[in-house]
C-alpha cells in the first residue's frame, strides 16, 4: 500500500454539508480499524444555507445511509418535488416546469422531443410540459411514487426529489452519525495550527484551549472558509460576471396558498424569489444583484409577495458566484459553501455536498496524500460546477425580458462557451448536448431551453419519417395518457398521509 491509512478525520463546521459528511464517511468507513470521525461546531454559529429543495440524486444518498423514506420524510417535515416552477422567466404572465424525469416517449430511436418540434411545425400548440408527467402531476398537486418496473406506465417516467427543513435534516443526521461513532465537539475553533514544514494542517485550537487534532479536515465552516481559504489561502475564482445576484433574503411564512410537489422560482426586478412548501411551513427568500436593488427594497419585495404571515425576521445573506481553485488542498477537503457557491436556482447546493463526498470516498487519501488522486478530485469537481454553472446561466441568457436593467444585462451577456454550443446547437436542429454525464440530463436542458422561448429550426429527420397523420395521432395519445394517469394519482396530501409520513396537525405552523 502506499502510505498508512488514515485514520483520524476532523470535520469542522456540522450544518447540512458537516453531518452529511459524518453519517456518510462513518457508515463506509466506520469498521475501518482506528477510524475516529469527529466533528466540531458552534452553536453560537448559524448556519449559511439558502435552500431547502433536492435533486433526484438525493435518492442515492439516502438509500446509501439506509434510510427509512417515510421515517426520513416526516422527521425533516419533507414534501415531495417532481420539479422546479419558473415563472416570469421568458416573460411576466409566463410559466413553465423544469421536471424530473422524462418527456413522452422516445420514438424510431430518438428522442420524443424531435416528434414534439414537428407536431408544432404541423400546428399543434401544446406545450413540452403537457408531455411530462412530472410536470403534470405537480401542477395538479398530485403524487406517487414512479413505477420503474412497468415501463408501459407514465409513472415509469417519473423521477422525484425532496423539500425539507435543512436544520431537521441536519439533526436527523447527526442523530445517525452519532450511533455510528461520530464524536462531536462544542465550540469555536479560534486557530488552525499547520505543520511548519508542510503547511499540513495538524489540528484545530478550540476557544477553551483545547486542541483536536486530525489526519485528515474537511472544511464545512460555510462561507468563511476557515480552513481552504483562510489557513491554506486558496483563491476563489469569482462567476460574477455571468451569475450577478450577489445576496439574498430569507423568511419563513405560515402555510397558505398552493401545496404542490414543486419549488417555484419568480423572477423579480433584480432577481428572483423561491418557494418552498413543507408540511409545516413554507421557505421563500428573494435572490438579488445588489447592484441593481437595495437590501430594503428586496425585502420589502419579498415580504409583499408572500403567501402567509412571515413568522421570523427577514435573514439576509451575501455570496458571490464561483468556487475555490482547489477544493482539496494539502489534507484539506472543502465541502458545501466552503469550496464554493451557486445560487440555489437549480438546488445544486445539496448535491454539491453529495457528490463532494462520494468523490471523497473514491480517492480516499493514505498518508501518501497522492497528487494524482488530488489532481482528479479537483479536476473533477471544477468540471460539475462549470456545468452547473452554465445551466444557470441559461436561465438569465434565454429571456425576452428588457423591462428593467438587471434583465437587460442579462439578456446580452456574453455566454460561457460550453453553453454558447449548446444554445448554438439547440437552435439549429433541437439537438441536446450532454457532456461527459454531466449532472443535468438532456430533459433538463430540453426544459428550459423550450420553456424560455428557444425556437429550433429544425429538428432529427427520422422524426419526418412518419406521415402527418400518424405524429398527431401519437401525440394525442401520449398526451391523453398523461393526463388520465395524473387524474387517479392521489393528491400529495392524501399519500403522505396513506404512507404514515405526514406530520401531526400540531405542529404545521397556521397563521
Amino acid at each position: 500500500m502506499n502510505g498508512e491509512p488514515i485514520r483520524k478525520i476532523v470535520i469542522v463546521g456540522g450544518g447540512t454539508s458537516g453531518w452529511m459528511a459524518a453519517a456518510a464517511i462513518s457508515r463506509i468507513l466506520g469498521d475501518f480499524p482506528g477510524m475516529s470521525v469527529q466533528l466540531v461546531e458552534s452553536e453560537a454559529i448559524g448556519t449559511g444555507g439558502v435552500g431547502e429543495a433536492t435533486i433526484p440524486q438525493i435518492l442515492s444518498f439516502n438509500t446509501l445511509l439506509g434510510l427509512d423514506e417515510n421515517e426520513f420524510v416526516r422527521e425533516t417535515h419533507a414534501t415531495y418535488k417532481l420539479g422546479i416552477e419558473f415563472v416570469d422567466w421568458l416573460r411576466p404572465g409566463h410559466s413553465y416546469v423544469h421536471p424530473f424525469g422524462r418527456y413522452g416517449i422516445d420514438m424510431m430511436g430518438v428522442e420524443f422531443h424531435h416528434f414534439w418540434l414537428r407536431g408544432r411545425a404541423l400546428g399543434k400548440r401544446e406545450e413540452i410540459d403537457e408531455y411530462s408527467i412530472a410536470a403534470m402531476a405537480g401542477k395538479a398537486g398530485k403524487f406517487f411514487w414512479p413505477q420503474l418496473g412497468n415501463p408501459n406506465s407514465p409513472l415509469s417516467k417519473l423521477s422525484y426529489a425532496f423539500q425539507f427543513d435543512a436544520s431537521r435534516y441536519a439533526r436527523y443526521l447527526r442523530t445517525i452519525a452519532e450511533k455510528q461513532g461520530v464524536v462531536r465537539h462544542e465550540g469555536k475553533v479560534v486557530e488552525v495550527v499547520q505543520d511548519g514544514e508542510s503547511g499540513f494542517v495538524t489540528s484545530v485550537q478550540m476557544e477553551d484551549g483545547s486542541q483536536i487534532e486530525g489526519e485528515l479536515f474537511l472544511d464545512c465552516s460555510g462561507f468563511r472558509s476557515l480552513l481552504l481559504g483562510q489557513a491554506l489561502g486558496v483563491p476563489f475564482r469569482d462567476w460574477s460576471k455571468w451569475l450577478p445576484c450577489d445576496r439574498a433574503v430569507a423568511v419563513p411564512c405560515t402555510l397558505a396558498g398552493e401545496h404542490q410537489p414543486l419549488t417555484r422560482s419568480t423572477a423579480r426586478p433584480a432577481g428572483w424569489q423561491w418557494r418552498i412548501p413543507l408540511q409545516h411551513r413554507i421557505g421563500n427568500g428573494h435572490v438579488y444583484s445588489s447592484a441593481h436593488m437595495s437590501e430594503q427594497e428586496a425585502t420589502d419585495l419579498l415580504l409583499a409577495n408572500l403567501d402567509g404571515k412571515p413568522f421570523a425576521d427577514p435573514n439576509p445573506l451575501r455570496f458571490t458566484a464561483g468556487h475555490r481553485e482547489r477544493a482539496w488542498e494539502k489534507n484539506v477537503v472543502a465541502l458545501g459553501l466552503a469550496g464554493g457557491f451557486l445560487e440555489p436556482l437549480e438546488s445544486t447546493a445539496i448535491h454539491l455536498v453529495q457528490s463532494a463526498i462520494a468523490r471523497l470516498i473514491a480517492y480516499f487519501p493514505t498518508f501518501a496524500f497522492g497528487e494524482q488522486e488530488i489532481a482528479r478530485f479537483n479536476r473533477d469537481t471544477a468540471r460539475e460546477y462549470t456545468d452547473i454553472r452554465d445551466f444557470l446561466v441559461l436561465h438569465y441568457k434565454a429571456t425576452e425580458r428588457e423591462d428593467s436593467e438587471f434583465w437587460r444585462y442579462c439578456r446580452h451577456l456574453e455566454p460561457p462557451e460550453g453553453l454558447a454550443e449548446k444554445l448554438a446547437m439547440f437552435r439549429s436542429s433541437g439537438r441536446v448536448i450532454r457532456e461527459h454525464e454531466e449532472l443535468f440530463t438532456e430533459t433538463s436542458w430540453l426544459s428550459v431551453m423550450a420553456g424560455q422561448g428557444i425556437e429550433p429550426q429544425g429538428y432529427h429527420p427520422v422524426a419526418g419519417l412518419l406521415d402527418e397523420a400518424e405524429t398527431l395521432k401519437r401525440l394525442d395519445h401520449i398526451h391523453s395518457v398523461i393526463a388520465q394517469a395524473v387524474s387517479q394519482m392521489p393528491t400529495q396530501d392524501d399519500f403522505l398521509a396513506q404512507q404514515g409520513s405526514a406530520i401531526p396537525a400540531t405542529e404545521r405552523v397556521q397563521a
